[in-house]
Parts: structure tokens; sequence; C-alpha cells
């Protein structure tokens, strides 16, 4: 089952359970993946995983960036709706590559990309994520490839 017909599925599941939090957090999905093909012109054909992961990607770090700002702001009633929304979404990507498992990939990509200095940074990040998409959060590869490279 591809990662659009679990999406379906489990919004008609959710619509029948009358879940609203999860109902609102899925059509919100939806209408983000009905965005992309639109914008890719490929609205009568589902889009690949690849695609998919990468849009559900997008949404989390969207709500990841919502819960921080509505933290800084005093507002924990908003920042606790984003979470909630953060968590189902989370349930449609990949585990996360354990820290060792991150090590590996980078090393692996440093590498392949011959990166020995900041200048292959790009192509070492690029590596990584391609090969794992939706598992390593862009910031802490960013970080551990930095450490890495500068030393």
């Amino acid at each position: 089952m591809t990662i659009a017909e679990r999406i379906e599925r489990d919004y008609i599941d959710t619509y029948k359970a009358k879940d609203q939090q999860r109902l609102d957090t899925l059509r919100l999905l939806k209408t983000a993946v009905k965005n992309r093909q639109v914008a890719l012109r490929r609205s009568l054909e589902p889009l690949d995983d690849a695609t998919m992961l990468d849009i559900i990607d997008q949404q989390a770090k969207q709500r990841q960036d919502s819960i921080e700002q509505f933290t800084a702001a005093g507002r924990p009633d908003l920042a606790a709706k984003e979470a909630a929304e953060l968590a189902i979404l989370k349930g449609y990507l990949p585990e996360p590559l354990s820290p060792e498992a991150l090590n590996q990939a980078v090393s692996a990509a440093i590498e392949i990309t011959g990166a020995r200095d900041m200048k292959g940074m790009g192509a070492v990040m690029q590596a990584v994520m391609n090969a794992h998409k939706g598992q390593v959060d862009g910031k802490q590869l960013s970080a551990l490839v930095r450490a890495r490279l500068t030393s």
C-alpha cells in the first residue's frame, strides 16, 4: 500500500470515527498533496512515495516551527494543538535514523562525495538526505556534517 493510499484509508476511517483533530490534520495533508499535484500538473495521477514523504516532512517541519513560535509567544494551547498534529504526521514518516546509523550514513556520504572541507558540505547533505528521505532531521545532520568536515 502506498503512502497516498494509506492516508486516504486513514482519512475515511477517521471520518467515520469522528476524530476531529486527526481528521483536520489529514485534511490539511491532503490539501498539501493536492497543491503539489497541481503545481506538478499531475492532478489526476497519484504522487510517488518519495514525493509524499517530502510533503509530509515539509508539513511536519511547519508544525515544529509553529510549536517553537507559539511557545515563545506564550501560547501553550496553540503549541499543544500543533504538537498533536505533528504526532499524527510523524506516524506517516519512517523511523528516524539512530545516532549511530546517522554517523555511518555521514561517513559513507563523505567517502562517496570525496568531501574534505566545508565546500563539500552541500554534496554530503544531499547524499544523506536523498538516501534517507524522511528519516533525518536537517538541523541535526547539518551540525554533524559541519563538525565532521571542520575537524
